[in-house]
């Protein structure tokens, strides 16, 4: 509310003898309250919408195709000949679109094995776009093509990105037709192998212009992580944390063998580098590194996992999903133990309970302690929204109700409803898409 300052100079009038008859004033006291009324009205506070209608985009351009949220973009990707129609959609009242690029299918055949899928992500000011490993990177406001690469594209810092390639021995590749078992060693293009690659480049590029601006080279296959700009190299002897931006080496581990054999996988957690030795059949060992200065947290054995293995996404876990227990990334201890039956997923400040039959949400969690945090009771989906949890139940006609969960209040805020029939619902940070059948709706949110 606007505040007008009195003259604080002026003299007061005379008080008055004698209070004037009513006559004298009523009809200014009529016009005082009239516009008290303006302007206290104008300065209630203005109550944000939860949840608005945006518009659609047409299923010229959405229908049988995939399509992705990205920030506040959309992007709708179908397969024409042998190529992909990229076009790339402002999320406005209504939705506008900014421009369509052509970039290759992947070419497969029945026998081959599948490896990655079409995928569209921001970084800065180009949009990575993918169909499998093979990358077109494009100019983001225009959609013109800045370069291609075979491989995949991680983005790593402002302006790079990172890429790997796996060298092998010739003769290695493995014959599909054969069947035969073992072991498989995947190329950076998809290609399988019956032999370890005999060393892994990893590649910082030149966003812009896919020049390489640094190479750092690695004995044997390797898990390549990304972490405040810096890339972290599990290798078979060794861990290495990597300047993202000029290749320089800031730090190196040795790693042990056990049991005569080096690391088989790794994985970073909350600031953990997990090194893991042996298989679920077998058993093994797990090793915690700190990611930053890469000293050694803990050491822990692994149970062997005979039969259905369960999901435990961005957390630590160990154990069968019948006893599955949550560990302390720095320590390596157990947090809590999780119910019986339940998939994991760490999801904006709460770990995400689903059945792993029918994939229905079940509870949000606390990390630390595995109290009840929010029931999700009668929500059928989880549906993303980057760092909120936006949730989905269905309606009578086939239309949606939505909320988002309020962390700071542990509750679920329900946002509205989709007014009609709708299906493969995504969600962003202030957005969410479904396909309906006038094409693919959008509704902006407030949480």
């Amino acid at each position: 509310m606007a505040l007008i300052e009195l003259d604080l100079t002026a003299q007061p009038d005379p008080t008055l003898a004698a209070r004037p008859p009513a006559r004298g004033y009523r009809i200014p006291g009529l016009v005082i309250a009239a516009l008290l009324a303006v302007v206290l009205g104008g300065a209630a506070p203005v109550t944000p919408t939860l949840w608005r209608y945006l518009g659609v985009v047409p299923p010229a351009a959405a229908a049988e195709g995939q399509f992705r949220l990205v920030g506040d973009r959309v992007y709708t990707v179908r397969l024409t000949g042998d190529d992909r129609i990229t076009t790339a959609w402002q999320i406005a009242d209504p939705p506008r679109r900014l421009w369509t690029v052509r970039f290759p299918a992947r070419v497969s055949g029945p026998d081959d094995v599948g490896f990655g899928g079409v995928e569209a992500r921001a970084a800065g000011d180009e949009v990575l776009l993918s169909d499998g490993p093979a990358t077109t990177v494009v100019d983001a406001a225009t959609g013109a093509v800045r370069w291609r690469t075979s491989v995949g594209v991680t983005p790593l810092r402002a302006g790079l990105g990172l890429t790997q390639t796996s060298v092998f021995r010739p003769g290695t590749e493995y014959d599909q037709d054969s069947g035969d078992p073992g072991a498989l060693y995947f190329s950076s293009t998809g290609v399988p192998h019956i032999e370890p690659p005999l060393r892994t480049e990893v590649h910082g590029v030149d966003l812009r212009t896919g020049r390489t601006v640094w190479t750092a080279v690695a004995p044997g296959a390797v898990n390549v992580f990304v972490a405040g700009g810096d890339v972290l190299v599990l290798a078979s002897d060794r861990l290495q944390r990597i300047d993202g931006g000029t290749g320089a080496i800031r730090r190196t581990a040795g790693l042990p063998r056990i049991d005569g054999a080096g690391p088989l996988a790794g994985s970073l957690v909350a600031g953990t580098v997990g090194v893991s030795y042996g298989n679920t059949d077998t058993g093994g060992q797990e090793i915690g590194y700190d990611a930053g200065t890469l000293d050694r947290r803990w050491q822990r054995p692994v149970p062997a996992v005979f039969f259905d293995p369960p999901a435990c996404t961005a957390l630590l876990c160990a154990g069968p999903r019948a006893a599955l227990d949550v560990l302390d990334p720095v320590t390596g201890t157990a947090r809590w133990r999780a119910p019986d039956r339940v998939d994991l997923i760490a999801r904006a400040g709460y770990v995400l309970e689903v059945d792993p039959g029918s994939g229905l949400p079940l509870r949000l969690a606390d990390p630390a302690t595995g109290a009840d945090r929010v029931d999700l009771t009668g929500w059928r989906s989880e549906i993303g929204g980057g760092d909120v949890l936006v949730l989905r139940r269905p309606q009578n006609g086939g239309a949606s109700a939505f909320g988002v969960v309020l962390h700071d209040r542990d509750r679920i805020q329900v946002l509205g409803v989709s007014g009609g029939p709708v299906s493969d619902c995504t969600a962003g940070r202030a957005y969410v898409m479904c396909r309906a059948g006038d094409g693919l709706r959008l509704w902006a949110f407030h949480s």
